[in-house]
């Protein structure tokens, strides 16, 4: 999967701005590039796990439509685990065609890794940086 460069920075920057509990939100691509980031609220406020707020969840998906985007991807992050799927992520991960992106601060580093899950199982999806923006 590619995904632009800038989309990265926006996921991270949110995960940091979000630090003190689990930041989430949408991906949408076109031509099999991930190119809009919908950063979403957090309702549960919480350190561990994460739901959409229904609003804005709507507003992303009709925004990308509108632009003729599809959301292709979730992210969210762990503020203090590895960017890997917990067992509630697994767990909860019930659209099989999204991708699931999480980004960890772990240790103060950031790092973003992907993933399909399927049926319960994961398999990690490598990320292509795009340089260029007009992507």
């Amino acid at each position: 999967m590619k995904i632009r460069k800038d989309i990265l920075e926006q996921m991270g920057s949110h995960a940091k701005k979000d630090a003190s509990i689990e930041a989430c939100g949408y991906l949408a691509s076109k031509d099999n590039v991930l190119s809009l980031a919908y950063e979403l609220t957090n309702i549960d406020r919480s350190f561990e796990h994460f739901s959409f707020d229904p609003k804005e969840q709507f507003f992303a998906l009709k925004d990308a439509r509108n632009r003729g985007f599809e959301i292709t991807a979730v992210y969210h992050s762990h503020p203090a685990s590895p960017a890997r799927p917990s067992p509630e992520d697994i767990r909860l991960s019930l659209d099989a065609q999204k991708l699931y992106i999480i980004i960890s601060l772990l240790g103060g580093m950031e790092n973003i890794r992907a993933f399909w899950i399927r049926s319960g199982q994961v398999t990690e999806e490598h990320l292509e940086v795009i340089y260029d923006n007009r992507v």
